[in-house]
Order: structure tokens, then C-alpha cells, then sequence
């Protein structure tokens, strides 16, 4: 089967997000015997490459930042490319994850017949939906126009259905067991947060204060965050005692939640909370708001704890998943957990849903 995965951005040493969902994908269908292209953009000339065994075609983004300033919606200049490359082709599905692009592959499909899928990658409700110009407009004639959307979670499908009055899909995103496995802890107590702390709805701060309780009554443990690439809010963080490090690669990160004993995602707003099921997979328990799609992730007591307060919820729930930590049993059941968010069980997921649609 050919597939044509449509990204508005795509470079291979960022791994998180969207573009980390896209490259495996990719893999797992060219690991399945499939042929996937992927068509993205770039500020220079049009290019053509194959990289990890995947081509990839960078058609050209122009100018975007006076739609910026005036308030329009991310990634709107590179549609007409977008579109133009899915009619030179010969795909069998266009799959896109972000609404502009999934505009081009809704009228790829009106215009052949064949069909598109649009992966949602967060809530769409309706603050963010009126957040930009154009943003509300673009995911409705989106979603209303490609053959199936998927949400990442129950939570966001019933968003989709609120809001847009859309029914969607619900596949959860795939996580690689293979990068990200057991393995020896650090000897201190040590909580790590995966999350941006420049993002203000992921409440990093919040993590940071409740981490002040949590010392108390552990003295010697640690809090460790990702660094902010965003130098303000990395020094913001400086003086209140905890470590930075970076995490931008795969493999740092794996190892950063193997060295942990719990991770915690204090957001609001999550789809699903994808790095929880990473800390999962390399047998760590973990600690999450008690709303949205991450509930549907930490759903029993054996794996985490959930919480609903301030510092002081937090901090509980944090001392309870550290002791939770220190039964032998709590690593194996955290990696079964994670087993249910494979990456292959979310490839043939896809690809039962590609079947369907054809």
C-alpha cells in the first residue's frame, strides 16, 4: 500500500510530537512491507531525499510571519504544495496531522476518490479552536472533509463530537518498547518531569513547588527537568534546587526515565500524555493530573497515582508513587501498561483503518 504522510515541518533529530508520530509510523509500515512517502516543507527550494529509508519530499514554505503577527493560523502558505505533490503522486492514502494539511488531503480525496485520514494531535476545544485566525474554520473543513479523523483518546473523540459535531476515530499513539525499556534506577529518589516548562499549561512551576513539600520529608531527593529551549524560561528555573538536562534525543531520554524512580506530568489539556507511557515502558510509575486523556492512561492503582488540588495533592500523590516505587512488582506491571500503547498495535491500527477506507 502507498501512503503519503503529510507534516507541515519535518526534521530527523527531533523526535517528540508530531513529526516523532510520523517517523514511526513510517517505519512500522515500511517494516510491514508498505510504501510510505512523506510530503513536508521547508523555507528553501523544493528537494527530494530518502532518509532512514523513507523519501521524503520538502516543497516549499513561504513567508509566513505577517500571517503571524496578524493573528492566522500555523502553516497555511504551504498547502498549495502540499496538494500539488499529492496529485503528481500515485498514493493509495493521504494521512495527514495537522488541519492545514489535512485540507489539501481532503480535496486530494475529493478530487481522486481515494481516501484521507486526519490525526488530530491534541483537544480540539474551543479555546484553543479560536486561539488563531482561521484555526476553527481550517479543522472543521478538515475534519468534515477527509474520509476518517482520529483522536489520540476518548477524551479528545468526545471533544471532536461537542465541539465539531464529528465523530471520530480513537487510536492512541505507539510508543517504542524497544527504545524505551526497564533498566537500573539512580540510587536517590529522583522524580523527572519530560514536559516544557515554558508552556504554562504543562505547570511545571506547579511540580517545582510541590517538589519544596515532597524534600520534607525525603531530604535527599531529586527533581529533574528537560531544559527549556527557551533561555528565559531555563533561568526561571535556576535557584529553586533542581537539575536541568537534555532530552532531545531518543536515547537520552530513555535513559533519563530509566534513571528515575517516577515521572510526573502535572499539564492540562492533554490528548493523552504520550511521555507517561514512555516512563511506563522503562518500568517507571508515574504521576499525572486526574483529568483529560491521561486518565485513560493511568487507569489503575499499580502504575501511578492521579491527583486533583494544588501543591499539596501533588505532593502527596508524588511520596505515594516514590513508595509505590519501591515494590519489586510496580516495574512489571508499569511495562504491561505500556505494552497496550505499542508502536506496532498503533501501525495495525492504521493500517486496518487504510483497509477499511479503501
Amino acid at each position: 500500500m502507498r501512503v503519503a504522510l503529510l507534516s507541515p515541518c519535518f526534521w530527523p533529530e527531533v523526535r517528540r510530537g508530531s513529526e516523532r508520530f510520523v517517523r514511526e509510523l513510517a517505519d512500522g509500515l515500511i517494516a510491514r512491507g508498505h510504501e510510505p512517502r512523506l510530503i513536508t516543507s521547508h523555507p528553501g527550494r523544493r528537494s527530494r531525499t530518502v532518509e532512514d529509508g523513507l523519501p521524503v519530499v520538502r516543497s516549499t514554505r513561504p513567508p509566513a510571519r505577517r500571517l503571524r503577527v496578524r493573528g492566522f493560523e500555523d502553516h497555511l502558505t504551504h498547502v498549495p504544495f502540499s496538494y500539488r505533490e499529492l496529485r503528481a503522486g500515485s498514493d493509495d492514502v493521504a494521512h495527514a496531522v495537522f488541519a492545514t494539511d489535512a485540507c489539501a488531503a481532503a480535496r486530494w480525496s475529493a478530487r481522486t476518490g481515494r481516501p484521507s485520514v486526519f490525526s488530530y494531535m491534541g483537544i480540539p476545544d474551543r479555546k484553543n479552536l479560536v486561539e488563531r485566525r482561521l484555526r476553527l474554520e481550517t479543522t472543521l473543513r478538515a475534519a468534515r472533509g477527509c474520509s476518517a479523523v482520529v483522536a489520540l483518546s476518548r477524551h479528545a473523540a468526545a471533544a471532536f463530537r461537542r465541539e465539531l459535531g464529528v465523530e471520530a476515530r480513537v487510536i492512541p499513539p505507539g510508543v517504542d518498547l524497544d527504545a524505551f525499556e526497564p533498566g537500573p534506577r539512580a540510587p536517590e529518589p529522583t522524580v523527572f518531569c519530560a514536559a516544557d516548562a515554558a508552556e504554562p499549561r504543562k505547570r511545571v512551576d506547579l511540580l517545582v513547588r510541590a517538589f519544596g513539600r515532597v524534600r520534607r520529608e525525603r531530604p535527599g531527593a531529586r527533581l529533574v527537568l528537560s531544559r527549556p529551549r527557551d533561555p528565559a524560561a531555563a533561568q526561571r528555573l535556576r535557584g529553586h534546587d533542581v537539575e536541568l538536562v537534555d532530552v532531545d534525543d531518543r536515547a537520552e531520554l530513555a535513559d533519563v526515565y530509566r534513571a528515575a524512580w517516577v515521572a510526573a506530568l502535572p499539564s492540562w489539556g492533554e490528548a493523552f500524555g504520550l511521555v507517561l507511557v514512555e516512563a511506563l515502558a522503562c518500568g517507571r510509575p508515574v504521576v499525572a493530573t486526574d483529568r483529560d486523556g491521561m486518565r485513560e492512561v493511568v487507569d489503575r492503582d499499580g502504575i501511578g497515582r492521579l491527583f486533583d488540588g494544588g501543591e499539596e495533592e501533588l505532593a502527596q500523590a508524588l511520596l505515594e508513587t516514590l513508595d509505590l516505587a519501591g515494590d519489586p512488582a510496580t516495574a512489571t506491571a508499569c511495562r504491561g501498561r505500556a505494552e497496550d500503547f505499542s508502536s506496532d498495535r498503533c501501525t495495525e491500527r492504521y493500517l486496518a483503518l487504510y483497509r477499511e477506507l479503501r
